[in-house]
């Protein structure tokens, strides 16, 4: 009798578990992972202000309770230098750039309201918030209901826990941001612009061109070392100039001019980064260049401009003899390195980008994506310490720097210009790179600068790209053309 009495004791235990489970503890469960997955699914809310496209969402949960949150520009994640309390907290993405005027923020209305940024974007925040708990809610409808049909429960049980998944799985989500992101909507009501997001001083004035005016010439040529042709033939009555930044009679400038038949003014300078070149003078072989950006003014006819950068901002350089030197890279410190100079790239590329949009006469703007010069082979390259392995993660890092241009370009409404140096690797018989004892190791040969032009005409060739948002409103000065189609014929007169 006594063991009966316990067995029954038992039964009954394990019958009022499995109720606290099915009637508890099975909803709880149910709507927390609702509200995982739903932080998952939810996609992002846009905002749109003066033409600027911005996303928002969540990003968490992080282990320390205050830190910033994320902005993603160019698909790069930069860090922003506004704090959050709460392991749960915003995430925000440029999806299109849009400038008009002089506009020098990320979202300000023309009116110069600075209100209206911070409201909008605790706006997006809020509407996030919503459709994540109506998601979560929706979630937990669907598994709850779907557990007791196939548990044959009775009707007034599949309607009871229809009724509570959802409206625990709401309490849940609702909970969550009140505990865990509660100031996010006060700290984005105070933005005012991106440079309130990430704490970056824009870049002072570019000064007006003190050379003579070009009114002949019809493309400008912008960038480091590879737009200057480095390396191979330099050019014929070199000026001082040109000899410090390396100038080539090969470059891609000059095989432009000989394809086009128009004259193509280049300001390219070896070493040149997007802040020490483009947008600000450079020390070069002794003397002071001028703001490449600044020299171009001086062809005010120009219709088109291309634009090489972004190497010497990443130290691409660097990277490569770091890998040369050591038994391997793309380890943790390498890659840190990489990924902190390319999101400072890439809020660099976007003042550039907003220089550039806002030209007179808005000319057609082609930024050039770098080439792969390794290819498939990397067996001459053995002695330099140069193995498949590393050729694979430098590969990889000149990837991501191309995706950076690429997205930053189509989000501005420019073309991109990808050469085409499949074949003609490093190691094969008819290399578009020189090899490590030329006079600039991995920079285009003549061959290699013909293929660069050859993508610039190909770009040029296109109609510009259209912006994906219509809902924006139309710039008033910007990358397209005015007459699209002048440029277009412009572009191709001389195929």
């Amino acid at each position: 009798m006594p063991a009966a009495t316990d067995r029954g004791r038992e039964r009954e235990r394990l019958v009022r578990w499995r109720t606290v489970w099915a009637r508890v503890l099975g909803p709880v469960a149910v709507s927390v992972f609702s509200v995982w997955l739903a932080v998952r699914l939810t996609p992002p809310q846009q905002v749109v202000v003066s033409g600027q496209a911005v996303r928002l969402s969540v990003t968490g949960p992080w282990a320390d309770w205050t830190g910033p949150g994320t902005l993603s520009l160019f698909g790069q994640d930069i860090s922003t230098a506004v704090t959050f309390h709460g392991p749960l907290r915003p995430r925000l993405t440029l999806t299109e750039i849009r400038f008009g005027g002089e506009l020098d923020e990320l979202v300000r209305e023309p009116d110069g309201s600075v209100d209206e940024v911070g409201r909008r974007l605790a706006e997006g925040w809020f509407r996030y918030a919503l459709w994540q708990t109506v998601t979560a809610a929706g979630i937990a409808l669907l598994i709850l209901v779907a557990v007791a049909v196939l548990r044959r429960l009775p009707v007034r049980r599949v309607v009871a826990l229809g009724c509570a998944g959802p409206v625990l799985a709401s309490g849940v989500s609702a909970t969550g941001y009140l505990l865990l992101a509660y100031d996010t909507p006060r700290v984005l009501r105070s933005v005012d612009s991106l440079e309130d997001l990430v704490g970056h001083a824009p870049l002072p004035p570019v000064p007006p061109p003190e050379g003579p005016a070009a009114q002949d010439v019809r493309l400008v040529v912008l960038g480091d070392s590879t737009a200057a042709g480095s390396g191979n033939r330099p050019l014929e009555e070199a000026t001082a100039e040109d000899r410090a930044c390396r100038r080539s009679s090969d470059a891609f400038s000059e095989q432009l001019e000989r394809l086009r038949g128009r004259r193509v003014l280049s300001f390219a300078c070896a070493g040149a980064t997007v802040r020490d070149g483009l947008l600000g003078a450079r020390t070069a072989g002794g003397l002071v260049i001028p703001p490449q950006l600044s020299e171009l003014r001086r062809a005010p006819g120009a219709s088109a401009v291309a634009v090489s950068i972004g190497a010497n901002d990443v130290r691409w350089a660097a990277l490569v003899r770091l890998c040369t030197t050591q038994p391997r890279c793309g380890d943790r410190a390498t890659d840190a390195f990489f990924g902190a100079r390319l999101a400072r790239f890439s809020l660099d590329y976007r003042e550039l980008l907003r220089r550039l949009a806002v030209l007179p006469g808005s000319p057609r703007v082609v930024v050039t994506e770098y080439y792969d010069p390794f290819g498939d082979r990397t067996d001459c390259l053995a002695r330099e310490g140069i193995t498949p392995d590393k050729a694979r993660v430098l590969r990889s890092y000149l990837a991501k720097l191309n995706a950076v241009l690429r997205e930053g370009a189509e989000a501005t409404g420019f073309s991109t210009a990808r050469p085409d140096f499949a074949g003609h690797g490093l190691c094969t018989g008819q290399p578009y790179v020189q090899g490590p004892a030329e006079q600039a190791p991995l920079h285009p040969t003549a061959s290699g600068q013909l293929a660069i032009a050859l993508a610039v005409q190909r770009a040029l060739l296109q109609p510009p790209p259209a912006l994906a948002d219509a809902r924006t409103t139309p710039r008033t000065n910007g990358p397209h053309h005015p007459d699209t189609r002048q440029t277009h014929d412009e572009a191709g007169a001389k195929p």
